[in-house]
């Protein structure tokens, strides 16, 4: 196989991470509490990635500035590998490559809904069940997050929603951030 190279996403990219987003999630992504969440308000293009093979698009990941009551973090997904790629590591790349991309630019934590088996090795655990609600219905046996900074977890409760939905928050609510913006 040709070297596959990692990405940050452009413009140019949109119409086949739609493909591939579609391809493995169906049409009822837009049902999931995720969804709701990211129509809230774009993601952060300079945080999300894509692999490509031949110039093709393979794989794809995207992270979001969310609110969580005054705390502030990104959730990440969705994280999508076409099917003839799976099983590679592409998938586990790319989130590394966002979580390395959250980390330098200030961020204290990346949250997704996933498998902790998956995500498990990557850094994610799982939330305190009722410390974080969603706007839609979710198994949040499956909601996780990776703590960039140590303790960036307490700073989170409350319901979850796309940044640009409330009032920016007070800067002891971001850490690091408010000295990085």
């Amino acid at each position: 196989m040709h070297e596959i190279s990692y990405l940050a996403e452009t413009a140019a990219h949109d119409h086949e991470i739609e493909e591939i987003n579609a391809e493995a999630f169906g049409p009822g992504r837009f049902a999931r509490a995720a969804y709701k969440i990211r129509e809230g308000g774009p993601h952060e293009r300079a945080l999300s990635f894509v692999a490509t093979h031949d110039g093709r698009v393979i794989a794809t990941v995207r992270l979001t500035r969310i609110a969580v009551g005054q705390g502030r973090s990104l959730l990440l997904g969705p994280l999508a590998v076409r099917p003839s790629y799976k099983d590679l590591g592409i998938g586990r790349r790319l989130v590394r490559i966002a979580i390395d991309a959250a980390r330098n630019t200030g961020w204290c934590s990346v949250m997704l809904v996933g498998d902790e088996p998956y995500y498990g090795p990557l850094g994610f655990r799982q939330v305190p069940i009722g410390q974080i609600s969603m706007p839609r219905p979710v198994d949040y046996r499956r909601l996780l997050i990776h703590e960039i900074e140590a303790g960036a977890l307490e700073t989170l409760t409350g319901e979850m929603r796309h940044a640009d939905c409330v009032a920016p928050a007070p800067a002891a609510a971001v850490g690091r951030l408010a000295a990085a913006g």
